[in-house]
C-alpha cells in the first residue's frame, strides 16, 4: 500500500498519509489539530488548508462551491475533501487550527539582528598584592577599559557588593556586562546572556525567555493575571486603586510575584538561572503599565483620560522588585493614550502594520480592544471597551479556552454540531465558540437582526423566565445541566460586538474611507487568534470583506516585546510609531451614538433610519 509524506506548516509536523486517506484523516493521526465540526463531510467548511507543493485529488463539488477559481489555483482546499497523490507540503491557517494547536504557533518569531542595549566583555584581572593593593572594583574597571578600549566609569551598587567574592571564586576571570558606561553585573565566564519579554495583559501574562545573542526563544509560558481578583476589567481595578492606596501596592506586588514566578519557571525549563537575565521588556495597556510601576491612575478614569507618562521608560529591575541580574534594567515601551498602551505599539511594530502602503485595519482584541487605521501614511487609533463577553465573562456557560470548552459550533437543522478543546465532553463554551453560536443563531433565523431569540426552534425554551437556546441538552450530557445561550448572553455579545465595530467604523468615517478601501485586516490578541472570521463577518463585527484580506497573527504584542528586547533599533521604531499616532476618543465623536446603535444590529453594518 502506497504512503505519502505530508509536511504540515507552520507547525513543523510531518505525517504519513495512507492510500485513499484524506488530509484531515492524516492530520488527526499525526497530531495536527484541524477544525472539523461536521466530522469530515465537507458541510462545515472549517478545515481549509493550502497545498503549497505536491499533487492532490481534483476539487470536489463542495469545494467548487466554497472556493473561487482563483483560490483553487492558489491551492486552497478542504482537508476532508482532499486526497494526496504524492508527497505534499500543506499550510494550515490559524483559523483552521484547534485552540491547542494555535497556542503552538502563537510564538512565531520575526527575525531581527540583535542590537543589544548592553555589551558583554571577557575580562581577566591580575589579583591584588601588597605591591598593588588596588580596590577590586577599581581593578575591574581598569582591566575592562584597558583590554577593550572602553571608558566605563561606574559599577552598579548591588553588583559592587558581589564583586569581591565572585572575582575570587572565579579566579579573577569573568564576563562583564556594561550598559551606558556602567558595569551592571558580572557573570561566570560560561554563563549565558538572557532576556525576558513580558506581555502584561489585563487577563493574562505571557512571558518569553530569550537568548540575547541569537534572538531565539528558549522557553515561553502564560498565566492568568492575578489582578483579576480586583476586577475583570481595567475600570474596576482603577476604581479599587482610587478608593484605596493599599490596593495599588497589593496589585503591583501580585504582578511582580507572578513575573518572578514565571522567570524562575522559564529559567528552570531552559536550564538557566534568573541572574543570567540581563534585560527585561514589558508591554501592556496604559492602565497595566501604570499599575505595574505604581503610577497614579485616577486621571485615566476621568476626561480627558490622560496617562501620567507616554514616553518609553527604563527602570532598574531591583527598584521594582524583579529577581534578575543585580543591575539589570526593565524597558517599558511607549504608550499612546489613556486606553491605548505599549501593547498596541508593540503589535504595530511586530506586524509592520505601521508602514503599510495599502489601507489597513490593525486590531488587538481583548477586554479592551485597540484599533488602528493606517491610511494615506497616517495612523489613527482608538480604543473600545469590548468587555469580557468574548472571553467567556458574563456569559451563563462561558469559560476560558480550556479542555472541554466548545470552541467551534454549527447548527444543522435541529442538531448542534460542536468541537471541544482536546476533544473531551463539553463543560462550557469559550470565546470562539460563543462567536460561532451567535453567528449560527443569526444565520439560521433563530435570532433576528435585533438579537431577539425567536420562539420557532425545537431547541428554544424558556428557563426561569428567560428564553434560551440549548446547545447541549441535559440528556446529551447524561443528566448534567444543559449548556445554553440565553437572551441575556446574546445582549452581552451584541454590546461587545458593537463596541469593536463602532471603533472600526468611526475611524473609517473620520478618514473618509469605506469598507471597500480596506485591503488588509490584521487581528491580534488571544481571542483574535481563535475566532472564526466567517462568524465575525456574518454578525457584522468585522467589515464585509473577502476572507483572504484577514490575517490572524496571535500574540503580536509579545512578539513586539521580543523585538524590542534584543534590538535598540526596534525600540527607536516603537517610539517613532507612538509619536505618529493620532488618537481618537470614541465618546467625543458626534456620530458615536448613531454608529453604536446601528452596530448593535446583527448582520453587515449599514447606516439606517432605525
Amino acid at each position: 500500500m502506497s504512503e505519502f509524506t505530508i509536511n504540515f506548516e507552520p507547525l513543523g509536523l510531518r505525517g504519513k498519509c495512507k492510500n485513499n486517506e484524506s488530509l484531515l484523516e492524516c492530520a488527526r493521526r499525526s497530531g495536527v489539530g484541524i477544525n472539523s465540526i461536521c466530522g469530515g463531510t465537507g458541510a462545515c467548511h472549517a478545515c481549509r488548508v493550502q497545498v503549497l507543493s505536491g499533487t492532490v485529488s481534483r476539487p470536489s463539488t463542495v469545494e467548487y462551491k466554497v472556493f473561487t477559481s482563483k483560490e483553487l489555483k492558489e491551492g486552497w482546499r478542504l482537508a476532508c475533501q482532499t486526497y494526496p497523490i504524492s508527497d505534499c507540503k500543506i499550510t494550515v491557517p490559524a483559523d483552521s487550527m484547534t485552540t491547542s494547536q494555535r497556542l503552538q504557533v502563537e510564538g512565531l518569531e520575526k527575525k531581527v539582528s540583535p542590537e543589544l542595549p548592553f555589551q558583554v566583555y571577557h575580562v581577566k584581572i591580575a589579583p591584588p598584592s601588597l605591591e598593588t593593593p588596588v580596590a577590586d572594583a577599581d581593578r575591574l574597571i581598569q582591566a575592562l577599559n584597558n583590554q577593550h578600549r572602553l571608558r566605563c566609569t561606574s559599577v552598579d551598587i548591588d553588583t559592587l557588593r558581589d564583586i569581591p567574592g565572585q572575582l575570587r571564586s572565579w579566579n579573577w576571570e569573568s564576563q562583564v556586562v556594561v550598559r551606558n558606561k556602567e558595569v551592571v553585573t558580572i557573570l561566570y565566564q560560561k554563563s549565558r546572556q538572557l532576556g525576558l519579554a513580558i506581555d502584561l495583559g489585563t487577563t493574562k501574562i505571557a512571558a518569553y525567555l530569550i537568548d540575547m545573542n541569537s534572538g531565539q526563544t528558549l522557553a515561553a509560558r502564560g498565566i492568568m493575571n492575578p489582578q483579576i481578583n480586583y476586577g475583570e476589567d481595567i475600570i474596576s481595578r482603577i476604581n479599587k486603586v482610587i478608593k484605596s492606596s493599599e490596593a495599588a501596592v497589593v496589585m503591583q506586588r501580585l504582578t511582580l510575584d507572578a513575573i518572578n514566578e514565571l522567570s524562575a519557571d522559564l529559567c528552570a525549563a531552559a536550564g538557566a538561572r534568573p541572574e543570567e537575565i540581563l534585560e527585561t521588556v514589558v508591554v501592556g495597556n496604559t492602565a497595566m503599565h501604570h499599575l505595574f510601576l505604581r503610577l497614579p491612575v485616577k486621571q485615566l478614569a476621568f476626561s480627558p483620560f490622560v496617562p501620567a507618562v507616554s514616553l518609553a521608560l527604563e527602570v532598574r529591575a531591583r527598584d521594582l522588585g524583579l529577581n534578575i541580574a543585580p543591575g539589570a534594567y526593565v524597558y517599558l515601551m511607549p504608550n499612546i493614550a489613556g486606553f491605548v498602551g505599549a501593547d498596541h505599539v508593540s503589535m504595530l511594530l511586530a506586524t509592520d502594520a505601521w508602514k503599510a502602503k495599502e489601507t489597513t485595519i490593525a486590531l488587538d482584541i481583548g477586554t479592551n480592544t485597540e484599533v488602528s487605521l493606517i491610511y494615506g501614511g497616517k495612523i489613527t487609533t482608538t480604543s473600545c471597551a469590548s468587555g469580557p463577553a468574548f472571553e467567556g465573562g458574563h456569559i451563563k456557560h462561558g469559560m476560558r479556552a480550556a479542555a472541554g470548552a466548545i470552541e467551534r459550533l454549527r447548527i444543522d437543522g435541529d442538531k448542534v454540531q460542536y468541537q471541544t478543546i482536546n476533544g473531551g465532553p463539553p463543560v462550557g463554551i469559550c470565546g470562539s465558540g460563543i462567536l460561532d453560536a451567535l453567528a449560527q443563531l443569526y444565520q439560521a433565523n433563530i435570532i433576528d437582526n435585533s438579537g431577539r431569540i425567536i420562539d420557532s426552534h425545537p431547541r428554544v425554551r424558556v428557563h426561569k423566565g428567560q428564553r434560551e437556546f440549548v446547545l447541549v441538552s441535559e440528556e446529551e450530557r447524561n443528566g448534567k445541566p444543559a449548556i445554553t445561550i440565553t437572551q441575556h448572553d446574546v445582549r452581552e455579545l451584541q454590546l461587545a460586538k458593537a463596541a469593536i465595530r463602532t471603533g472600526i467604523q468611526i475611524l473609517l468615517d473620520i478618514s473618509l474611507c469605506s469598507e471597500d478601501d480596506i485591503k488588509q485586516v490584521i487581528i491580534a490578541g488571544a481571542f483574535g487568534s481563535y475566532i472564526n472570521i466567517d462568524s465575525a463577518v456574518a454578525i457584522g463585527m468585522m467589515p464585509s470583506l473577502p476572507l483572504n484580506r484577514f490575517q490572524q497573527v496571535g500574540n503580536a504584542a509579545g512578539m513586539g516585546a521580543r523585538l524590542a528586547l534584543i534590538s535598540t533599533r526596534s525600540r527607536a521604531k516603537a517610539q517613532a510609531i507612538a509619536s505618529r499616532v493620532k488618537y481618537v476618543e470614541l465618546a467625543s465623536s458626534p456620530e458615536f451614538n448613531k454608529v453604536f446603535v446601528q452596530a448593535n444590529y446583527l448582520g453587515p453594518y449599514q447606516i439606517t433610519n432605525k
